[in-house]
């Protein structure tokens, strides 16, 4: 079984690095090279969080996930290249199948304490790994001019809604969604806000793509914290608690979201590309 991160000691007079065990994942696929990249990285104790941002930066990944073994769980934090974010599915996901499937540092279920968004679990399925994330709730509101100069004339905008600062975007087809062209320089004017656009779809429930350029990530390939929101919207115009969806990125990647509550069940796959060790 792979240890943590190991402390640095002194060998003949020279400094050992310290030895981080570091992961690749594809999250929300069965496929490699689809779905999500995500680094997942396990420590035994926290780093100074300069050299967690530096790891990520590192890794050069959308998200890279932290977690430190705690009290029969463990803590989890998660970094983008530019900062850390306060909730990733993606590689909550990566996470759990490398303590679940890979070191199987827990038998069936894994519990991950954050500092932003509470408890989060997820459980292995028959094939999949189910996590279960607060939902959120996206309100109406009226576009900041930003937003619909981003969103451009070609675009047929239904609805717009915001929630956990996040705008949702309600186009008419599918294919609006797919084909849209975003101006990644006014999408980052409306920081701490990201975008989320979506339809609904005939094959899946619905659809949709997610950009964040102001935390690093312009278009993110699959994102499960954004259908901790997309889920109970479209659970609603929908009128029904399971749901399919698909984000239409160039990577692409399926999710099964199921509303319970005030809690989203967000049901995925995941491949490990890369398993190695990080030096320090």
């Amino acid at each position: 079984m792979l240890s943590g991160a190991q402390l640095t000691t002194w060998n003949l007079g020279t400094i050992e690095p310290m030895r981080i065990p570091l992961f690749h994942v594809d999250a929300f696929t069965e496929q490699p090279f689809r779905g999500n990249p995500a680094a997942v990285c396990l420590l035994d104790s926290w780093l100074d969080d300069g050299l967690l941002q530096k790891v990520t930066r590192e890794s050069n990944l959308p998200e890279t996930a932290f977690a430190v073994a705690r009290d029969g769980g463990y803590e989890l934090r998660w970094f983008t290249p530019s900062c850390e974010v306060r909730l990733c599915g993606h590689a909550t996901l990566a996470a759990a199948h490398i303590l679940l499937e890979v070191v199987r540092a827990q038998p069936d279920v894994v519990r991950f304490s954050t500092i932003s968004s509470g408890m989060l679990t997820v459980r292995r399925g028959a094939g999949y790994l189910l996590m279960d994330f607060p939902a959120i709730t996206a309100r109406p509101c009226s576009a900041p001019d930003e937003l619909r100069r981003a969103l451009g004339n070609r675009a047929v905008i239904l609805e717009v809604l915001e929630g956990d600062d996040t705008y949702f975007v309600v186009l008419d087809s599918p294919d609006a969604v797919g084909s849209f062209r975003p101006d990644f320089s006014l999408l980052e004017k409306l920081h701490p806000f990201v975008v989320t656009i979506t339809a609904r779809a005939v094959d899946v429930d619905f659809v949709s793509r997610y950009f964040a350029p102001s935390y690093g990530v312009p278009e993110d390939p699959v994102t499960g914290s954004t259908h901790c929101g997309l889920a109970p919207y479209w659970a609603q115009r929908l009128g029904k608690s399971q749901l399919h969806a698909r984000q239409l990125s160039e990577r692409g990647g399926d999710l099964w979201c199921e509303v319970a509550g005030d809690r989203v069940l967000l049901k995925g796959k995941t491949v490990v590309t890369l398993q190695g060790t990080l030096s320090i």
